[in-house]
């Protein structure tokens, strides 16, 4: 028993803040977000015995996070369907592969350049925050928790199209929402 403690807290320790990141994110509530995480490391713990080890621990630790999150958000929220645009878009090219590291200002850098980088964080979560939950969950996985397009699409039980759809999708919302707050887009 001394050894499964052990173990449940091992998996806390490791996975805490990108799993709490995630649900906080898809919740924004900070007390509820904490509430869900613990609710997804019960979950599992519990269910250990049907992890895969040719997968991700990740992968599946999202995979319960995002479930648990979901279904908190369905006895929380009536379910809705959104207008969408018609059509499909094609995946866009070029992204960085790490977002964190795009923004992180380096310790040499100059005052008015730290003050900068402090704004686009702050605008940036601010525009990630009005994304539809939907579109929020799927570029953060792909971008903070580096996810490839399968494992999004294993974790959120979407087809590999809808995912690419939902992430082209996100970064035309963000942009317009970055755009709005006057940062402008590079030009390529």
């Amino acid at each position: 028993m001394a050894g499964s403690q052990e173990a449940y807290h091992d998996l806390v320790r490791r996975f805490e803040r990108p799993v709490l990141s995630l649900i906080l994110r898809m919740v924004q509530d900070p007390a509820q977000a904490e509430d869900l995480a613990q609710e997804s490391f019960v979950k599992a713990f519990r269910n250990l015995h049907q992890y895969d080890p040719r997968r991700k621990l990740a992968s599946w630790l999202f995979k319960i996070a995002h479930n648990t999150t979901i279904d908190h958000l369905r006895r929380r929220n009536p379910q809705t369907v959104a207008l969408e645009e018609n059509g499909t878009h094609a995946e866009d090219g070029g992204e960085p592969r790490k977002l964190t590291e795009t923004l992180r200002a380096s310790e040499d850098a100059a005052p008015d350049r730290v003050i900068e980088r402090a704004q686009l964080v702050a605008g940036l979560e601010a525009a990630i925050a009005e994304l539809r939950p939907r579109y929020r969950e799927v570029l953060l996985l792909r971008f903070r928790e580096e996810l490839s397009y399968q494992e999004i699409a294993e974790v959120t039980g979407l087809p590999m199209g809808t995912v690419k759809i939902h992430l082209h999708r996100a970064r035309k919302q963000l942009a317009e929402a970055m755009a709005k707050r006057g940062f402008a887009l590079p030009q390529h």
